[in-house]
């Protein structure tokens, strides 16, 4: 695996590859990697001869009172992990290779609708970050194929419909959630977690499995179904952001006696560490 800091360099090696005969395919990461972004990487040669990954803690998509001063950087366990999983080149860019004008100053993408619910309503400009750094990204990389993984539901829409009104020439992936042991997704969130809260976290999928059999059950009304969600999830402890049912192709709200098509969303605090996680119906 070759790792690469400029555009100049990655775009080199991604022409080579492509005189080579090869097809792209891309993963990008904030790094500190594990098993579930392994899987991306799986997915990803799959589809292509030449996988691509970043890793960038991209500022612009954490506000004021959230983790990315202390969100983990490990990149040279990162670039292990990845060379392992058969990665072809990494990219690794500073701040100023992806906003030569500033975080602040860059150019924004916003992404409408979709963003409007949920983790874009609890989170004021998340999507705004995401999708900018994410349509730089693809102009950078150039790809046939990229692989987000569906644990960040909401985010893997949000890239969906930019890449559609936006003309992405490129086909988004999404991966199968890779769980722990308990049913708990994983991600680098997690290692905030002790022991103890760790394990209690398998209620987060528990939760999850239950609304989808009451929905399939269709003996509750959604909205019964949605506050058994919050009290299962108060009486382990988690502190719920939301616990909701809502359409899987917009997160709009679905009519009562929708039944089909259906996404189970959570997102629960425990003390500090915000967990997210999701099931489609």
């Amino acid at each position: 695996m070759r790792s690469v800091t400029s555009a100049r360099d990655l775009r080199a090696a991604i022409d080579a590859a492509r005189a080579a005969g090869h097809a792209i395919a891309f993963v990008p990461t904030m790094g500190n990697l594990h098993a579930g972004h392994h899987s991306l990487l799986h997915l990803a040669r799959e589809r292509a001869g030449f996988v691509v990954a970043s890793v960038f803690v991209n500022p612009t998509q954490f506000g004021p009172n959230e983790d990315f001063a202390r969100y983990p950087r490990t990149p040279e366990a990162d670039a292990a992990g990845l060379a392992a999983q058969g990665c072809d080149l990494l990219f690794l860019p500073a701040v100023d290779e992806i906003y030569p004008f500033g975080a602040d100053a860059a150019v924004r993408v916003h992404v409408p609708g979709v963003t409007a619910t949920l983790e874009g309503a609890l989170r004021p400009g998340h999507f705004d970050g995401v999708a900018t750094v994410v349509a730089k990204l693809f102009h950078l990389v150039q790809p046939d194929v990229a692989v987000f993984g569906q644990k960040d539901y909401q985010q893997l829409l949000v890239i969906r419909r930019m890449v559609r009104d936006l003309a992405f020439p490129l086909e988004i992936l999404a991966a199968p959630i890779v769980r722990e042991a308990n049913g708990l997704a994983m991600s680098s969130r997690n290692q905030y977690l002790d022991a103890s809260t760790r394990e209690r976290a398998g209620v987060i999928h528990a939760t999850l499995q239950a609304m989808c059999a009451a929905v399939q059950g269709a003996g509750m009304a959604h909205a019964q179904i949605e506050a058994m969600a919050r009290a299962q999830l108060e009486q382990a402890g988690f502190v719920p952001d939301y616990a909701v049912l809502r359409r899987a192709e917009d997160l709009s709200d679905p009519a009562a006696d929708e039944r089909t098509g259906l996404v189970a969303l959570i997102a629960a605090r425990a003390g500090s560490t915000r967990l997210i996680d999701n099931l489609l119906i």
